[in-house]
């Protein structure tokens, strides 16, 4: 991770950008009631996650406790804190899949990508999420990918499924 915090401190290049973007965020709201929701919403719009010196940044910009911006951050399931692939492959755990073979998808992942949860492959196609429920309980087990559900998944399935994103 430090090497991508490095790529995103202040300064010149992509990194000056992105933080003069964050810059026009702040100070476009002026302080208004629910300033810090939206900064955050497009400084990972920005970036596609919240590194810490963004973090620190806007803590500070706004005024705020750096405690009340990580709460924010970690109180809503939207926000991340670690790079996320091009695509997220969300494993479904709640009863009816974790029952039906959710560990055993996630197991697949770990073994012929090398995928653990809240990580992502080294050519950053892919991360990999744990969620209770994707609302699929009579398709389960199930794995998402992006706004496409894969229903009834079997661990033999999930390396022609993954291939099938380029």
């Amino acid at each position: 991770m430090a090497a991508v915090e490095s790529e995103v401190r202040p300064g010149v290049g992509y990194a000056g950008r992105v933080f003069r973007q964050i810059q026009e965020v702040i100070d476009e709201t002026g302080g208004q009631a629910g300033a810090l929701i939206r900064v955050l919403q497009q400084a990972q719009g920005l970036i596609g996650y919240l590194p810490a010196p963004v973090i620190k940044t806007i803590s500070r910009d706004l005024k705020l406790p750096l405690s009340e911006v990580y709460g924010i951050i970690s109180f809503y399931h939207f926000f991340s804190m670690v790079p996320k692939g091009k695509y997220v492959i969300q494993v479904c755990m709640g009863t009816s899949c974790y029952v039906k073979g959710g560990q055993r998808i996630l197991d697949a992942l770990r073994k012929e990508w090398g995928l653990e949860p809240e990580g992502i492959t080294p050519d950053g196609r892919f991360s990999l999420e744990t969620v209770r429920c994707l609302g699929c309980c009579g398709l389960s087990p199930v794995m998402a990918i992006g706004e496409d559900v894969h229903r009834k998944v079997k661990p033999s399935q999930v390396k022609d499924i993954l291939n099938s994103y380029r």
